[in-house]
């Protein structure tokens, strides 16, 4: 359907009610969805006589237009559509006319005519995306692929019982079309490990999940110009979520851009009904999103909850509002206490151009859980650390993780998550990378007692900037470096064929930013070459497979009539030998 399509709506005033009504509108258009809800704001449900308040100005919408006229057959009065009066507005359960029927009832006197256009909200904040270019072709497909829908029947529509919140219910019979999906395999590496009856083994399965907030798919519009309209919207999304996750049914759930009304009304109760308990932590700034942890209880016991917060208000590098969450879980084993698990959570800042504040995130999260996973043996207990970190396979902060080192002596900003091809933030990292008042070292811990090494360092603050360049040579070392031994669960290739996984893929591009990162074992068959394993640490039992950019575009991309997230779900088993 073209972007400039318009929809003629009728709104009937009745005096005795005080409220405008929708009684009709012509063509066969998307409208009707629309009406459904736009991120979470209710207007009604087709086919019910009670009428929901929607909240906020109907005008003020997304899809609205900002034009009206009178209708030529039925003139109105009193009343415009700049009046700051909020009208109460109810739907009733009109059916729309057939493709090029324009043929109207008999309304009485006080209607107008409304033009609406399908809604596209403007990009927001300081990261602006460029649409994706499409050929005349795939906008021909998609536009008779459209028409070709059929609306959903008045009884598809219902009110869900978690606080009543509009939700569709996608149509069961046989005349809906089939819904177009890429199927993900199974990889099972069980058969490379040997069985052993004099050990008792603990099995357990791990999902991450960045699900899109609705408020940031809102936001940022333009990245889903490729979608159709009725994909995007919660009353959709949402099922398609759910029912994810329960299908897959994974022992503990990290999940990011989790909006946090949505968790709370709709997410944490539906869980808490499958058996998990819920951890959550709200971003700390004006976006309504966090991480989330959730775990199955017949499983595990809750040790310890961390929520972690990278802003710091004293600190202008650390202005952003992304955050964490770390759980220590110990398995319910039989007889005996498990060692226990570090589950870590995160999304990290977004901007390619500041890789600085990215590493200054991710030791702030390292620090974090070197504070709670030291075991009284001097060693660690397995960690899973999981998320959306915003760097690709490759870049100097996956290579970090992965390799516990990082020499950034010289390295532009842009250049540390490798997300553009041509990066524009050329600036240098500087030496050390975040202050001195953050009270992490150059090894992500939480700095002890200060040293010789340290006054030194405090007293380069009080120097010019020359001498500080000078005495930084000599005293700090530009090298970041974390105690942890920690491999992927995915190998970013397909090795068959050569070609990059994804994990995300929108208007703008496809590339893998989410990742599975563990404690190996020393038996391990994936553990990286020459690291330092823990005997105590998780073999890799089996992950879900990853897709191709030929394999998402084949679907239209993302989000689509089946995955309702603008990345895929990550997901892991792992064993551990108690």
């Amino acid at each position: 359907m073209s972007r400039c399509h318009m929809t003629s709506v009728i709104i009937h005033y009745t005096p005795e009610r005080r409220a405008w009504l929708l009684i009709g509108y012509s063509g066969y258009s998307m409208l009707p969805r629309h009406l459904q809800t736009v991120g979470g704001r209710c207007f009604a449900r087709a086919g019910d006589s009670r009428p929901l308040c929607m909240s906020g100005n109907f005008f003020s919408y997304p899809w609205w237009t900002g034009y009206w006229q009178p209708s030529p057959h039925y003139p109105v009065n009193g009343w415009h559509p700049q009046d700051n009066s909020r009208p109460f507005y109810s739907f009733g359960p009109h059916r729309p006319a057939p493709p090029g029927s324009h043929t109207l009832p008999c309304f009485p006197a006080q209607s107008l005519w409304l033009h609406v256009s399908p809604f596209n909200m403007d990009v927001k904040g300081d990261e602006p995306f460029r649409k994706r270019k499409k050929s005349t072709e795939e906008d021909e497909y998609r536009r008779k692929s459209w028409t070709k829908r059929p609306y959903p029947p008045a009884s598809d529509f219902r009110v869900p019982p978690i606080d009543g919140t509009p939700e569709m219910c996608v149509p069961t019979s046989p005349q809906t079309e089939a819904k177009a999906e890429v199927k993900r395999r199974w990889e099972d590496f069980s058969h490379h490990y040997q069985e052993s009856s004099s050990t008792e083994k603990f099995d357990f399965t791990l999902m991450s999940y960045n699900i899109l907030s609705q408020d940031l798919l809102e936001d940022n519009s333009s990245l889903y110009s490729h979608c159709r309209r009725p994909h995007l919207f919660w009353h959709y999304r949402l099922p398609n979520i759910l029912r994810e996750l329960q299908e897959m049914n994974a022992d503990i759930l990290c999940l990011q851009e989790v909006q946090e009304d949505h968790y709370q009304e709709q997410i944490k109760p539906r869980l808490e009904a499958l058996g998990y308990t819920c951890a959550f932590k709200a971003r700390t700034g004006s976006k309504p999103d966090g991480c989330a942890i959730c775990f199955k209880s017949a499983k595990f016991k809750l040790k310890l909850v961390k929520p972690v917060e990278y802003f710091r208000r004293d600190i202008p590098l650390l202005d952003r509002d992304n955050v964490g969450l770390v759980l220590m879980l110990q398995p319910k084993a039989r007889g005996r206490d498990a060692s226990m698990i570090c589950v870590a959570n995160t999304h990290l800042l977004y901007n390619p151009r500041r890789g600085d504040i990215k590493l200054t995130q991710l030791a702030i999260l390292l620090a974090e859980i070197t504070e709670v996973v030291q075991t009284p043996e001097g060693g660690f207990c397995p960690i899973v650390l999981c998320g959306d970190f915003n760097s690709v396979p490759g870049s100097p902060l996956h290579q970090f993780i992965k390799e516990g080192a990082l020499h950034y002596e010289g390295m532009p900003i842009g250049k540390v998550s490798g997300q553009e091809k041509y990066p524009r933030g050329q600036r240098i990292l500087s030496n050390p990378i975040w202050p001195r008042s953050l009270g992490i070292n150059q090894k992500c811990v939480y700095k002890s007692p200060e040293t010789n090494q340290e006054r030194l360092e405090r007293s380069l603050e009080e120097q010019t900037p020359e001498e500080q360049r000078v005495e930084s040579d000599k005293s700090v070392e530009s090298r970041l470096r974390h105690h942890f031994s920690l491999s992927s669960v995915y190998s970013h290739y397909f090795p068959d064929t050569g070609m990059p996984e994804i994990t995300t893929c929108h208007s703008k591009s496809a590339i893998t930013v989410d990742y599975i990162f563990y404690s190996p074992a020393n038996t391990d068959v994936f553990r990286q070459p020459g690291s330092d394993v823990s005997c105590n640490g998780l073999q890799l039992l089996g992950r879900l497979s990853l897709l191709t950019e030929q394999d998402l575009w084949s679907v239209n991309g993302l989000p689509n009539e089946t995955i309702s997230s603008d990345h895929i779900s990550l997901m892991a088993k792992f064993r551990l030998e108690l």
